[in-house]
C-alpha cells in the first residue's frame, strides 16, 4: 500500500495539474526510465519506461530489490548526498544509470530520498567539447 508523501517536494517528478484540470505527467511515455524513491527505501514514482522494465515497484521497498553489493551503494548515496553514474548493456542495448539524491529542501542539507534516470545510448553518438 503506498504511502502519502504530501510533503515530497518532487514537484517536477510527480503528476500536475493542468489548467484544464487534467492530472499532466510530463514524464509518461518518455522513451527513458525515471524511478524516485524515498530515504526510508519505498519508491514513490515510475514513469512508465520504469514500470516496464522493472515492473510496478510504487510502494515497494528498494532495498528487496536489490543486491546486498547494490543496497550498500544505494546507502552510501543516501548517507553522503552522493551521485552513482555508470553503463551497463542489457539485452542488447547501452544505458546509462544516473542515481542522485533528491533533497526535501532548497539548501540540498537534507536528502529525501534517490532517483534514478536509465537512458538507452545510441551504438554511436557525437561527443562535442563545448568548453
Amino acid at each position: 500500500m503506498r504511502k502519502s508523501r504530501k510533503n515530497c517536494p518532487l514537484s517536477l517528478f510527480l503528476p500536475k495539474i493542468s489548467t484544464d484540470m487534467e492530472i499532466q505527467d510530463y514524464f509518461k511515455g518518455l522513451n527513458l526510465a525515471i524511478t524516485v524513491s524515498a530515504k526510508d527505501g519505498e519508491i514513490l514514482y515510475q514513469n512508465d519506461s520504469s514500470i516496464e522494465v522493472n515492473g510496478d515497484a510504487r510502494g515497494r521497498d528498494l532495498m528487496k530489490c536489490h543486491n546486498e553489493r547494490s543496497q550498500q551503494i544505494i546507502r552510501h548515496l543516501l548517507d553522503d548526498a552522493a551521485t552513482n553514474v555508470y553503463t551497463i548493456s542489457k539485452k542488447g542495448k547501452k544505458k546509462l544509470i544516473y542515481q542522485t539524491p533528491w533533497y526535501e529542501n532548497d539548501a540540498k542539507q537534507v536528502v529525501g530520498g534517490l532517483i534514478e534516470f536509465s537512458i538507452i545510448l545510441p551504438e554511436e553518438m557525437p561527443h562535442y567539447d563545448r568548453g
